[in-house]
């Protein structure tokens, strides 16, 4: 276009498109590095962002609107996903491609046709050394596997985003398990360029309501698993350090099965999954259990063993007392049988003196008068009136002491003596016991009765 005076004007779209073959050739096939940040997905399957470059306080310096032709990122996902990776906020990444101008709106941007895997998994692998050696340095790698973890863990803080995958997973897992566990959750994102905050903000909030309403025994942080991008904020600085200075353990479950995060390495215990973690509380709690339950049982047996070894002991010393009983008994029976049996002979046997003396007697009594009668046969009638009458009064008499002696004979018999209220009492040994010196405090002894016998404890001689 021409105007007055002979000076050159150009259209604004053939100015556009001047500058849009001017930078096509000037920057055609460059690399170019920086933080991916506003990811946005069309519709149409293309792949919108902004690359920045970061100064100091975080100041932006340099942007670059970006995107990544649906043609070319079906490609460049699949070599990115090869090592675990993608395009998401936050990642560093070095990519190839040109720069355009879009007439239509005015906008300057970068035509992304790759990106190399291997840049960004080198600044990952530099930055995990580089926090590593920050964190070694101030003693924090092993400081929160130090701390104390209690024999029964019920009450427990979970950080992880709400109503995900992992949120389910482990709490299902264990209310499934039976044991009374509380859990205290804090939400937090666990992907993004925000999820660092979150996390240190959310582990920061159950350290303040342990304070308040009791200490945790426990905090598990997990995540349903994901690319290497999306863990990347697990090997951030500020999140490994909030987990290493936490005042309670961190169980880990980021569901990842190869990669170790830098969270993972400070954490008290490392576990691969949601689920592994839920699972491994509640082991710790059945382990628990079950060690309680032996302590309950070894206490029972030591404490009912001398019981049961004091009745074994009490039955055996009742059967020999028992058994020594009866045999003294027995022996104190038989000894009395025998003196009876002794007594009877002898009662017999004065009994039979006695009853021949006393035929011999009326013999010579009754042959007397008929003597005498032969001799005085001549006496008159009185005479043997009066010799009759002498003659029974003997006879009389020889009864009478007869009579005595069966008497005798009956109250010296043993049982008799007994019935009149005598004892005989024996020592423990089966001795006589004849006065109050053969017996000495303490000892026993059986007295022998009427009616059967007693045995005793001498308490003063």
């Amino acid at each position: 276009m021409t105007l007055p005076f002979g000076t050159p004007t150009y259209r604004v779209s053939e100015l556009c498109e001047e500058v849009r073959e001017f930078l096509g050739e000037a920057f055609a096939s460059l690399w170019v590095a920086g933080e991916v940040q506003r990811v946005r997905r069309s519709q149409r399957g293309h792949l919108y962002f902004e690359l920045i470059e970061k100064g100091d306080g975080d100041a932006v310096d340099g942007k670059l609107d970006t995107v990544l032709w649906r043609r070319d990122h079906g490609r460049v996902r699949k070599i990115l996903a090869a090592s675990g990776q993608e395009i998401a906020e936050g990642q560093q990444i070095r990519c190839r491609g040109d720069l355009d101008f879009y007439p239509a709106g005015g906008r300057l941007q970068f035509v992304v046709r790759e990106v190399d895997p291997i840049f960004t998994l080198g600044l990952l692998e530099q930055r995990r050394r580089e926090t590593l050696a920050a964190l070694s340095a101030q003693g924090l790698v092993e400081r929160n596997g130090r701390l104390p973890v209690p024999a029964l863990p019920m009450r427990i803080g979970l950080v992880t985003s709400q109503e995900s995958a992992a949120y389910h997973d482990f709490l299902s897992s264990l209310r499934r398990s039976g044991y009374g566990f509380q859990v205290l959750f804090a939400h937090a994102s666990v992907q993004g360029v925000s999820a660092a905050g979150e996390i240190v903000s959310a582990l920061s909030s159950l350290a303040r309501e342990g304070d308040r309403s009791g200490p945790l025994d426990g905090v598990a942080l997990i995540r349903g698993g994901g690319s290497r991008s999306d863990l990347a904020v697990f090997d951030s600085r500020p999140v490994a350090e909030a987990v290493a200075l936490a005042p309670f353990p961190v169980w880990t479950g980021l569901g990842h099965q190869i990669d170790r995060s830098i969270t993972d390495t400070v954490a008290h215990t490392e576990l691969t999954t949601p689920t592994k973690v839920a699972e491994h509380l509640i082991e710790r709690v059945a382990g628990a259990e079950t060690s309680l339950a032996s302590l309950r049982a070894a206490l029972r047996s030591a404490a009912t063993a001398p019981v049961t070894s004091s009745r074994q002991e009490l039955r055996a010393l009742e059967r020999a007392v028992r058994m020594g009983a009866q045999q003294r008994l027995s022996a104190s029976r038989d000894g009395l049988d025998r003196q009876a049996r002794a007594l009877g002979r002898a009662s017999h046997g004065l009994l039979r003196t006695a009853t021949a003396g006393c035929d011999l007697l009326a013999d010579r009594m009754a042959s007397a008068p008929r003597r005498t009668l032969r001799r005085q046969a001549a006496q008159p009638e009185t005479l043997m009136r009066g010799l009759l009458a002498v003659v029974r009064g003997r006879l009389q008499a020889a009864q009478a002491s007869l009579d005595g002696l069966q008497r005798l004979c009956r109250e010296l018999s043993p049982q008799r003596t007994l019935e009149r209220g005598f004892t005989v009492t024996r020592t423990a040994a089966g001795a006589l016991v004849r006065r109050a010196a053969d017996l000495t405090p303490g000892e026993r002894m059986t007295t022998q009765t009427a009616a059967g016998s007693v045995t005793s404890r001498v308490e003063t001689p």
